[in-house]
């Protein structure tokens, strides 16, 4: 059968004309919803906070922050570990499901890591001296906050081999948990917390390592901070119109872990119960994306309302991110804080984009457990 230079160019043109409607058209792609969703609090022992206070009932799980990396093993250094942990655990009495597990490292305490995952014989002393740990204080599990391997953060060490290194350690601790849990009959948690932006992303391998993980804590927040002489939403889940710069949000962190290879029943948003502040801030668009002669401190959203007493502080909203503010004209203060708004904006993307669930920082910041409330009604 032959065809004419006209059939053929005819042909080639309709054939282009499907493909492009093909992939233009829209596709109904059914997000599975994950059943049980968690939520999971951070406790911060150095935080002047009665952990009998927190209420179990409305949390899945919570993390007791920090364990301090000291010789090659984790090790609690403040006085008042014990008895908060003891606290923490007695809470499964007024909720039997509920985990607690511990966390290694954080901001300032990371600064080991490096080093105990650089070698066979340093990871497996790490894993073993982890377990036996969580072992020691009747935990359900082990979090992993590793600020961050192959970069730059409070001082810590780190080299280029972190990348591969990370996940060889991550496969250590799951199998030393495992020949416990067996021992035990039990399946111990091994979770980690992640860093949002792609630099986190491009020094480690999640494609591979979520696979000897329970979930991942996704820290969705500190977008801009304490080393920013520069206003800006620290928490938004959507990408800003106003940003002209760097820019990041709780979205574009969560595409990045799904690219990388993690599924997203797996990822955990996580949501800052504190705010971020800035002093002696340029005059101009409502204090949004000024210069500022003082970085981004941390300020818990109990004393954030404190502050809003005065009367002096005009509350501000970026629609495009879905991210409050606050600012002060008279006193050039800028305010980038969290409402039960942005709790049910981001519970709602939680569910709607099938993720396993949300982690905050911290409990004690929310002692009125205004945010808390919002979040479990929410999820629940």
């Amino acid at each position: 059968m032959r065809f004419s230079i006209t059939s053929i160019k005819s042909i080639i043109f309709f054939s282009l004309f499907i493909l492009v409607f093909a992939c233009s058209k829209p596709k109904n792609i059914k997000i599975k919803p994950v059943e049980n969703l968690k939520i999971i609090g951070y406790v911060a022992g150095y935080e002047d906070f009665d952990p009998a206070q927190v209420d179990a009932t409305k949390l899945t799980h919570i993390n007791y922050a920090f364990a301090n990396i000291v010789d090659g093993y984790p090790k609690f250094e403040l006085d008042i570990d014990s008895s908060k942990i003891s606290k923490l655990i007695a809470l499964k009495k007024k909720n039997p499901d509920l985990k607690v597990l511990y966390s290694i490292g954080g901001w300032v305490w990371s600064d080991k890591f490096s080093h105990v995952a650089a070698y066979p014989e340093t990871r497996l002393q790490f894993a073993i001296n982890s377990v036996a740990l969580m072992k020691k204080h009747g935990f359900d599990g082990i979090d992993l906050d590793w600020e961050y391997p192959g970069q730059r953060g409070e001082d810590n060490a780190f080299r280029p081999s972190d990348k591969e290194n990370f996940t060889l350690l991550l496969a250590e601790v799951r199998k030393q948990l495992d020949k416990v849990g067996k021992t035990d009959q039990t399946h111990y948690l091994l979770t980690i917390a992640t860093g949002a932006d792609q630099n986190y992303i491009d020094h480690t391998n999640l494609g591979k390592a979520h696979q000897y993980l329970d979930f991942i804590n996704v820290m969705c927040y500190d977008f801009y901070h304490g080393w920013h002489y520069q206003t800006g939403h620290h928490a938004n889940l959507y990408p800003s119109e106003k940003e002209k710069f760097m820019g990041n949000s709780g979205q574009e962190a969560i595409n990045r872990h799904i690219k990388a290879g993690v599924p997203a029943e797996k990822l955990i948003m996580g949501i800052p119960f504190y705010g971020r502040m800035w002093k002696k801030v340029h005059l101009g668009n409502n204090g949004l994306y000024q210069t500022a002669m003082s970085t981004g401190m941390i300020v818990p959203y109990w004393d954030i309302l404190e502050k809003m007493k005065s009367g002096k502080y005009q509350k501000g909203y970026d629609d495009s991110a879905k991210a409050s503010y606050l600012w002060n004209a008279n006193d050039s203060i800028f305010i980038s804080w969290e409402t039960p708004k942005e709790i049910q904006l981001k519970t709602n993307y939680i569910k709607q984009n099938g993720l396993g669930g949300t982690m905050f920082w911290e409990y004690s910041l929310d002692k009125d457990q205004e945010l808390l409330n919002t979040l479990y009604e929410k999820i629940k």
